[in-house]
């Protein structure tokens, strides 16, 4: 290997030391019109309402209708969060979007809701994390207001998972909604955002997936369409145990216990894990918890953001108090930290 020349003295690249705390300044949803009962969903496959309630805690969800398209919907809840935030759009220097639910290879869908929001100065580019998604885009988020690459981040978790099921499939058809939740992160003079714990675990990568890939359907049309399918109790157990652990790591990280909690927002996969990860996090009987997927379903990445806006709208969350986010799904992927609300 030849002798490498030393660079100039003074000539180094430099950083700049932490330019500013961050934290969530704004937030926005979007909720598409259409509900679809229990009821409407067992007329579709072999079931009823009390199996479905008792199975997954869900009684309605919403689906998005055909002009209700995933960029419309992440227009909507990102102008809402700015608009919260009081940022105009134009200030924005990146804009994340969380989603699997965006069926285009290329382009990626955040530039052009940029471009739509008037983000002209923005970076943009989508993230898959799966139901983890919007939670991997805060701390990405957090991560640029430290180190001064953007003054405000736009994250946005939206998906119409309703593209990718077979409303036939008793096994799923009645999980999945559709929906858009947005965040403005700015900068601030205290810490607004924990440090995230993260992780994932690939050796479990089918337990949820496609039943096929885009190309073998390329390849073959007349076969069955791809859609999304899951190994419930295997999820279920993996979320009930695994993920309690990342959550009290994540109160650790930010120096905190469940007590100091005014807010527990975890992905609304399932009411049954929900509840199970209360109990194991001995999380204090007077600490709301969302619970949102009872009448939205799950929405993936779009889950923890608006879980957050109904119960800041509905008044179980005080604004200004400190919540713990939780997000794990496909891959398996999972993300958390502890945010003081907006």
């Amino acid at each position: 290997m030849p002798a490498q020349t030393p660079a100039p003295a003074g000539r180094g690249i430099t950083v700049p030391d932490l330019v500013s705390h961050a934290r969530i300044l704004g937030l926005g949803g979007y909720r598409p019109r259409r509900v679809i009962t229990n009821e409407e969903i067992c007329t579709w496959i072999d079931s009823t309402d009390e199996w479905i309630r008792t199975r997954s805690g869900i009684t309605e969800r919403r689906w998005a209708g055909s002009d209700e398209t995933l960029a419309f919907m992440s227009v909507q809840a990102a102008s809402a969060a700015l608009a919260d935030a009081g940022v105009d759009a134009a200030d924005i220097g990146c804009v994340i979007l969380a989603t699997v639910s965006h069926l285009e290879q290329t382009p990626a869908l955040a530039p052009q809701i940029a471009h739509q929001l008037g983000a002209v100065n923005a970076a943009a580019f989508d993230l898959s994390a799966g139901c983890a998604g919007f939670c991997h885009g805060v701390a990405l988020g957090r991560d640029m207001i430290h180190s001064g690459s953007a003054r405000y981040v736009l994250v946005i978790g939206a998906e119409r998972l309703t593209d990718l099921i077979d409303k036939n499939d008793r096994a799923t058809a009645f999980i999945p909604g559709d929906g858009a939740g947005a965040v403005v992160i700015g900068p601030s003079e205290q810490p607004g955002i924990g440090p995230v714990v993260w992780g994932a675990d690939g050796s479990q990568a089918g337990v949820i997936s496609q039943t096929r890939d885009w190309k073998s359907f390329a390849d073959d049309p007349s076969g069955p369409r791809p859609i999304w399918q899951m190994s419930g109790q295997q999820v279920f157990r993996w979320a009930s145990y695994e993920m309690v652990p990342v959550a009290q790591r994540a109160l650790q990280a930010a120096g905190i216990t469940v007590d100091d909690l005014d807010a527990f927002i975890p992905h609304q996969a399932n009411l049954r894990i929900i509840d199970a990860m209360v109990r194991a996090l001995k999380l204090p009987a007077d600490v709301p918890v969302a619970r949102d997927i009872a009448e939205a379903g799950n929405t993936s990445a779009a889950s923890v953001p608006l879980a957050m806006e109904r119960m800041r709208r509905d008044g179980q969350a005080p604004s200004g108090g400190t919540a713990l986010l939780i997000g794990f799904g496909a891959g398996l992927s999972y993300a958390a930290q502890v945010v003081t609300l907006p």
